[in-house]
């Protein structure tokens, strides 16, 4: 009897502990769905009065490499050197003149696929364009990659020149697949001759600036190039903003991209325009005699993103 007494009182305990777990359970699900509106719920446990407790935020977008997903495009269409073959002269030495574009020689040729290829291999693969053999005529080209879907940005934007980084460049991007564009970002070596914009750099940027489209001469001035090559959108230093100089607060970032269609519309895109406007001259005077020492290169574009859910 006293053995049946005992079972009877075991099980009654068994069923308040489970009673209190589903309500425990049923109250977390209630206040923690799986997903936070745009984005889903991660969580992780963290000290709280002395005891563990589970802190949850909206999980930080998987990224990946964008520039496997896209198409590209160039505006002219034949601005590709090579047709006919050309002779280059280097920009810092003008009678230094033995690098070829033939489009016919595969070894020679510099096709657009080359800025989205692996980088490492020796010696550097890059589109590049024809020569400013039109001078005065500006030399100019848009280079457009299209995903034919919408992505968001997770990490800046580099582009790395094998000439000199141009004097004059824009960003620009599309959210209605290329029917109307907005300017991301300006770059200048005189961003007031250029643009009539004063020149700013993005950490001058507040909260609630954190938006504006801003013209920087930090990648456009003289030499610079054949020790750092890149042009760089700075998505993380933007995010940082937000999320703190380290981005240990991406919880309030991403909470606030969620429900701010115009900040989370500035980190989207479904295409993406690079326009460049003048190459690199040395800042010096452009020489008519040597018009093979001015053209555009590019070795390398990175895009990390992701597709909304």
């Amino acid at each position: 009897m006293r053995h049946q007494k005992k079972g009877a009182t075991m099980y009654l305990l068994l069923v308040f502990v489970l009673q209190a777990l589903w309500v425990s359970l049923c109250h977390a699900t209630q206040h923690y769905p799986a997903s936070w509106g745009h984005y889903d719920v991660c969580k992780s446990q963290v000290y709280a009065e002395d005891r563990l407790a589970w802190h949850y935020m909206a999980c930080q977008p998987e990224a990946t490499d964008m520039t496997n997903y896209l198409t590209v495009s160039l505006d002219p269409p034949n601005i590709t050197c090579g047709d006919p073959p050309e002779m280059y002269c280097a920009l810092e030495n003008p009678y230094m003149c033995n690098n070829e574009c033939d489009a016919d020689t595969e070894e020679l040729a510099h096709p657009p696929e080359l800025m989205f290829d692996s980088e490492g291999r020796n010696p550097t693969t890059f589109w590049q364009s024809t020569s400013w053999k039109k001078y005065p005529k500006p030399l100019q080209v848009n280079i457009t990659l299209s995903w034919n879907k919408t992505i968001e940005l997770t990490d800046d934007i580099v582009l790395t020149f094998e000439s000199g980084r141009p004097e004059q460049l824009v960003l620009e991007k599309s959210l209605d697949y290329g029917r109307t564009w907005q300017p991301y970002q300006f770059y200048a070596s005189d961003c007031l001759d250029a643009f009539t914009m004063e020149p700013k750099a993005v950490h001058q940027l507040t909260p609630s600036t954190m938006l504006e489209i801003i013209c920087t001469e930090a990648y456009s001035t003289g030499y610079v190039w054949k020790y750092d090559k890149t042009v760089r959108f700075e998505i993380k230093d933007r995010f940082a903003l937000l999320a703190g100089p380290r981005l240990h607060n991406m919880a309030s970032l991403y909470g606030q991209l969620d429900t701010t269609k115009n900040l989370r519309d500035f980190f989207t895109l479904t295409d993406l325009r690079i326009r460049l406007l003048r190459p690199a001259t040395g800042a010096t005077m452009v020489d008519e005699n040597n018009l093979s020492r001015y053209f555009y290169a590019i070795s390398d574009i990175k895009v990390q993103g992701r597709y909304p859910e």
